[in-house]
């Protein structure tokens, strides 16, 4: 293999996924819009830019897509990307989707599609990330500095999984034979991939509370409360009502599953809800900004 291309490289998996294969002596292309410039491996990439998408695909054979964030409709800036990576041979693309779909968001969809048809192409549909009851998410930010989830859930439960999970299993399909992880013949386009233990906000609520000693409330809200939250954390309108309206959806079972992909793809179990919390507690201290009525 030539090199791998990382979009989103300085997100939750692309940096995880950066350092795996710098470990492993794979070279690597660290895409962002403003890169280091004491990076020797980062590069220049804006999806609002296709004059910078041939450039970074120079001199590799692989990538590693991250949609562009916070819109409900990839395919008008993704589409061309992935057609100039063919063209320019790229062998293998793992796309990070999503186990969970953005309703009245059918781009996300399109673009799976989009990948699993082409030969050697994967596409990774990871549960809800447990990154995001960590500050600055909204949901983790509302935890530090009020002690409280809110959510239109109810007592609906999540397979969540840590972002270092998934880019172990982007690494094992980018690095072994064909794309395959090493010694494993699994040639599937398509993985869903999970912690080892679907949970519930109260859950969740109740490990972090265990394991910092921080008491941490959950506060039951209708939809379109979350949206409004969500607009007021700077999201935008459409993606912000697609992201609350998940909430109803987990509140009717539909994101409770497990999978054993990451076992079976990296050769180790996925971490635990505790252990994750466990190596991120400093990050849940109280600010001492006063709780909101």
């Amino acid at each position: 293999m030539t090199g791998v291309l990382i979009t989103g490289g300085t997100g939750k998996t692309g940096s995880a996924l950066a350092g795996l294969l710098r470990g492993s002596g794979v070279p690597v292309r660290v895409a962002g819009r403003t890169p280091s410039a004491g990076a020797p491996d980062a590069v220049r990439f804006d999806w609002n830019d296709p004059a910078t998408h041939p450039a970074a695909l120079h001199g590799t054979d692989r990538v590693y897509l991250v949609p562009p964030v916070d819109t409900t409709d990839p395919m008008p800036l993704v589409e061309p990307f992935l057609a100039e990576a063919e063209r320019l041979g790229v062998r293998r693309v793992v796309l990070l989707g999503s186990a969970i779909v953005l309703p009245g968001a059918p781009g996300a969809l399109e673009l799976a599609a989009y990948v699993r048809a082409r030969p050697g192409w994967v596409v990774l549909r990871p549960s809800g990330f447990m990154q995001n009851f960590l500050p600055p998410h909204p949901l983790g930010e509302r935890i530090r500095r009020h002690g409280e989830i809110r959510t239109a859930a109810g007592t609906g439960r999540v397979g969540w999984i840590d972002a270092r999970d998934i880019a172990a299993v982007a690494a094992a399909l980018l690095t072994g034979p064909e794309g395959r992880p090493e010694g494993r013949p699994d040639d599937r386009s398509d993985h869903l991939l999970t912690g080892p233990q679907a949970l519930s906000y109260q859950d969740a609520a109740g490990i972090i509370a265990a394991r910092t000693g921080r008491p941490v409330r959950v506060v039951p809200v209708g939809v379109a409360e979350q949206a409004d939250a969500y607009r007021a954390s700077g999201m935008p309108d459409a993606f912000a009502t697609a992201l609350a309206a998940v909430d109803a959806g987990v509140r009717t079972g539909r994101d409770d599953q497990v999978s054993t992909d990451v076992l079976e793809l990296t050769g180790r179990p996925p971490r635990t809800f505790a252990e994750f919390v466990q190596d991120h507690a400093p990050r849940w201290a109280d600010d001492g900004t006063p709780e909101a009525g």
